[in-house]
């Protein structure tokens, strides 16, 4: 029976990359502090505080809009990786055309309405950036199967499928004695009321 089972998601962690507004770059959460944050530059690995009044951006939380749905940065960054065959994309100061070009590639039914070339530019800035840090990597894009530890080998094996939950057997618990009522005392009677709503 195993004793625990974990799915493990992507690789490539956004969940604790940062974007600070009027700060370039990108930076990783390192702790939270009683008024700020220890974050590191994720590319000179500086560590600095900020305080709890700087307006940040999660990557994990961004998304970028296409004419049907919303896609989550994530996968925008595995469409240009594999584009670029993981390397360095355009820079983000290249014309407004080549910026649009680069997006329709790794977006193709990117929302050219609500997606700005500002837009497209820190995306490239970001990607770069990411790359230069050592996220952007063909393992970093791959999908992880379930596992499972076996208890009796201390083996992690794969599972195509979480196994059911099987409810422990209940226990005997022995029955309480029962109270009796005092003389000054009275039995209170229960009723059951429904609420209409």
């Amino acid at each position: 029976m195993p004793i625990a089972t974990f799915t493990k998601n992507k690789v490539m962690l956004l969940e604790k990359i940062i974007s600070i507004s009027g700060k370039p770059g990108l930076y990783k959460l390192v702790s939270q502090l009683r008024n700020g944050f220890i974050i590191e530059d994720v590319t000179s690995k500086k560590k600095v505080s900020i305080g709890n009044s700087s307006q940040v951006s999660l990557l994990d939380n961004i998304a970028m809009f296409t004419f049907d749905k919303e896609v989550p940065l994530f996968e925008v960054f595995e469409n240009i990786a594999k584009n670029q065959d993981y390397k360095e994309t355009i820079s983000h100061k290249s014309s407004d055309d080549e910026l649009k070009e680069f997006m329709g590639t790794s977006l193709p039914n990117y929302d050219t309405e609500r997606v700005y070339a500002s837009d497209i530019k820190k995306l490239a800035q970001w990607y770069n950036i990411l790359h230069k840090a050592g996220y952007i990597t063909p393992e970093s894009f791959v999908k992880a199967e379930p596992e499972t530890l076996d208890p009796t080998t201390g083996e992690v094996t794969l599972t195509d499928k979480e196994a059911p939950k099987k409810a422990a057997p209940k226990a005997d618990k022995p029955a309480a004695p029962k109270a009796k009522a005092s003389s000054g005392a009275k039995a209170a009677t229960k009723s059951t009321h429904r609420k209409m709503g």
